[in-house]
């Protein structure tokens, strides 16, 4: 069974996007968007009452010349649901909410309160006083007090943001002194890496001798690697190597060694062993 909601589309070979022709629209088109009444209102042609969260197929477009701060203000048209008329609300960026423009009346507006609220203490606060003197010296008290607290926050946070940039820049200069010694102690490595390999080429050398019979070497020649001696005086080669190397060369230069001497088998002398001849008495 097929699915129902296909997403791949088939795109034939000699397809190009290039050829499609481009929409021409207007500059400031309007949208069908789906929304929810942003607030509680009242229709101004027949009076119907417009709950919050009430669904509509509305109409959004962007107000042109009204900004606020570089935010874009957008305006929503909808129909009332008893009498079809035309309600226009826009986006209020200042107070995060929404506000009634055409057709309707916002029932509550919260913005407002808060506004009348601040403007009734305001008053009292002037009413209070112009009756007391000693409340004067009291709220002026208090505005010194909130504004040598605003001005030692402020003087915190200037304090920390440079002790920042000095730590920022101290980290820098640390991370930079670290890369020049670890490049001046690779280079040091280095350096006595170098000496102690040609230490070890003075001590050591390579000579090479006659290959063996069978020891597959194409050059037929063997290295055979002897240590020097500390001092200046150069060793001969014949003392340098060992009983097999000399043994090896004296075989393939054609000097025959001298026959070891053997024991003499007559039981005087044997190696390890002593024979004594013991008189016979009669």
């Amino acid at each position: 069974m097929s699915e129902r909601k296909v997403l791949n589309k088939y795109f034939p070979p000699d397809f190009d996007p290039d050829l499609i022709p481009r929409r021409k629209q207007p500059k400031n088109s309007q949208q069908v968007v789906r929304l929810m009444a942003p607030f509680s209102m009242r229709c101004n042609t027949c009076g119907e009452y417009i709950y919050k969260g009430k669904k509509f197929n509305a109409r959004k477009e962007t107000v042109e010349g009204e900004d606020y701060y570089g935010i874009k203000i957008f305006r929503f048209y909808i129909k009332c649901t008893l009498c079809s008329a035309e309600i226009t609300f826009k986006t209020d960026p200042k107070n995060t909410d929404y506000s009634a423009e055409h057709g309707a009346s916002r029932n509550f507006e919260p913005w407002r309160e808060e506004r009348i609220v601040e403007e009734e203490d305001r008053l009292a606060k002037l009413e209070e006083e112009e009756n007391n003197p000693m409340k004067v010296l009291e709220n002026r008290t208090i505005d010194s007090k909130r504004e040598m607290d605003i001005l030692d926050a402020l003087q915190d946070i200037r304090a920390r943001n440079a002790r920042n940039e000095r730590m920022g820049q101290s980290v820098d200069l640390v991370a930079r002194i670290g890369i020049d010694d670890e490049d001046e102690e690779d280079l040091e490595k280095k350096r006595e890496e170098e000496e102690d390999e040609k230490i070890v080429r003075e001590v050591f050398s390579k000579v090479s001798v006659p290959a063996a019979e069978g020891s597959g070497s194409t050059s037929g020649r063997d290295e055979v690697t002897v240590k020097r001696k500390a001092d200046e005086v150069e060793p001969s080669l014949d003392k340098l190597l060992p009983d097999s190397a000399r043994a090896l060369i004296q075989a393939k230069v054609g000097i025959v060694p001298p026959p070891a001497k053997k024991a003499k088998a007559d039981g005087k002398k044997l190696i390890g062993i002593r024979v004594v001849k013991k008189a016979k008495f009669k």
